[in-house]
């Protein structure tokens, strides 16, 4: 049910217009009235209305203001139908500016006119909550993609600079910098640890955008989440700014951790790695953190990587490139058996060489940042993998011993491949719906099948071997279909001429736009114009 407000400084008005229609028919429940602008917004405030229908002329604030000030504090709703005792073509362009649907002349007022404002006042909310939906969920899956991308990137799993390239466009992404740097960083404290999930969740994020806030102040970068314990910090930095980058580094890194310390009394720990200037060398700049993070601790909190020769040599980490096709791909295409031969594999090394106990830990530390962040909601994955142990997933942390880290990765290994297994038809679904929407919104470009591959981060056999086993048609045939559905579009609603809509759909000539034209409708773009006609 949709929510009134009535706002007249006339009592007579008030009722008249309470009293007009059978609002519960129109499925549309007032929720009080208001003498004045400023009273009116009091109630705004309180009970959230769709529609107010205002005087354009009240004591204390006007029914324009009222609209002015909720557009300017609220946002686009509620939306207002104006009410005047005369009719102002100079009011009627004002109203416009704000989310106001109509313009009545309360002399002219009948329930027919009421009626068909108060139906247009209702598309109007339709609509825009509509739109306000889906660019909430086109922000939350640009948010999970940039994740990934990050995630990809610091375990170098992009397939090529092509492939890289491709989604830094889509996701708006700019590496022009000259230097990069990476921060390997852990959160802790006792207060954390007694914290329930939710709770710990919320201190975690809070830290992170606090982090985000203050190092930003002192060189642009951006901070990635791995899990409830540990994230990244990526510094990007010009010419002149990377010949004091150490400095900077450590003074934003200090002052960061000194006032996350201060607001929630948790203690942070930080590992610096080396410079590195191609940004899909980042990915060594952030092994070399976590390398030298071993060094860090409460007596030393900050560590960089050139410091490490002053300190005890560290064991090396497990290379996790030698599985990163592999993974790569067990992810992206939600393969069980690949990943199980994976980790077994990984399993199998470490049962003949026990004594690398920090190698292994190492391994099940980077898999579980993969499955985090690589899968949508994979936070919640892995806490039901793990609901049976004492701290969920991060018992790992707790671990030192070889047998009880490969239990660990036993029962990640399992309850992973399980999930996969459930949810591999669902997932591929969402690739091919997911596909899709991109290319509808990308119709007027050229588009092949390794650029959109590239977009979405898996390889251009396996896209097309979706489309095939999970759409009617491949996957040139649905871009064809798209551009000429588009085309049809535009020859109705459009004065444009035939060899225009070729160039504005990517077509490389009109007589080649007419060509599929006729082989998808049966007919030639113009012989289809002149059926309109």
């Amino acid at each position: 049910m949709y929510k009134l407000l009535i706002v007249d400084d006339e009592p007579l008005v008030q009722v008249g217009i309470k009293s007009m229609l059978k609002w519960d028919e129109l499925d549309i429940s007032i929720v009080g009235t208001a003498m004045n602008g400023e009273i009116a917004y009091e109630m705004i405030e309180k009970h959230l209305p769709d529609i107010v229908i205002a005087d354009i002329k009240m004591p204390l604030m006007s029914g324009l203001e009222l609209a002015k000030k909720c557009r300017d504090t609220i946002g686009r709703f509620p939306c207002f139908i104006i009410l005047t005792s005369y009719e102002e073509f100079d009011f009627v362009k004002e109203a416009i500016k704000y989310q106001v649907v109509d313009y009545l002349v309360k002399l002219e007022l009948t329930p027919e006119m009421l009626t068909t404002s108060v139906q247009k006042a209702v598309s109007y909310v339709n609509e825009h909550r509509l739109a306000d939906l889906h660019s909430a969920e086109n922000r939350r899956e640009t948010h999970l993609f940039k994740e990934k991308f990050y995630i990809r990137l610091l375990h170098n799993l992009f397939e090529s600079k092509e492939q890289f390239s491709m989604q830094c466009s889509e996701l708006e992404l700019v590496f022009d910098y000259d230097d990069y740097t990476c921060c390997y960083m852990e959160i802790s404290g006792d207060r954390i640890d007694s914290l329930a999930t939710g709770e710990q969740l919320n201190l975690y994020n809070s830290s992170l955008q606090m982090v985000q806030e203050i190092a930003s102040k002192y060189l642009p970068c951006q901070v990635i989440s791995l899990d409830l314990k540990h994230f990244v910090i990526i510094f990007f930095m010009n010419q002149t700014q990377a010949a004091d980058s150490a400095h900077v580094i450590s003074e934003a890194l200090s002052h960061t951790c000194t006032m996350i310390h201060n607001y929630y009394n948790v203690t942070i720990l930080a590992a610096v790695g080396p410079t590195v200037t191609d940004p899909m060398n980042i990915t060594y700049s952030y092994t070399d953190a976590r390398q030298t993070f071993v060094n860090a601790s409460a007596e030393l909190p900050l560590v960089f990587y050139d410091q490490a020769a002053n300190t005890p040599k560290a064991p090396t980490l497990f290379n996790m490139a030698l599985f990163r096709d592999d993974l790569r791909r067990a992810f992206d295409e939600y393969d069980a058996d690949a990943l199980h031969e994976i980790i077994t594999t990984i399993i199998d090394l470490f049962e003949v060489h026990p004594s690398h106990t920090v190698q292994a830990l190492d391994a099940a530390s980077n898999l579980l940042y993969l499955s985090i962040t690589l899968l949508t909601d994979g936070e919640e994955i892995l806490a039901e993998i793990y609901a049976n142990e004492p701290n969920g997933y991060r018992s790992l942390y707790g671990l030192n011993s070889m047998s009880q880290i490969m239990n660990w990765l036993t029962l990640f290994r399992d309850g992973l491949c399980d999930f996969f297994r459930l949810h591999n038809k669902d997932y591929k679904n969402h690739i091919v719906i997911s596909v899709k929407k991109y290319i509808n919104s990308h119709i007027e470009e050229k588009l092949t099948l390794n650029d959109v591959a590239a977009v979405f981060g898996i390889s251009s056999n396996y896209l097309s071997l979706l489309f095939k086993k999970n759409s009617d048609i491949g996957f040139n045939d649905y871009i064809t279909q798209a551009k000429i559905e588009m085309a049809k579009q535009l020859m109705e609603n459009d004065n444009l001429k035939i060899y225009e809509i070729a160039d504005r759909l990517g077509y490389e000539s009109a007589f080649y736009f007419s060509k599929v034209f006729k082989k998808v409708e049966g007919v030639s773009p113009r012989e289809y114009i002149n059926q309109r006609l």
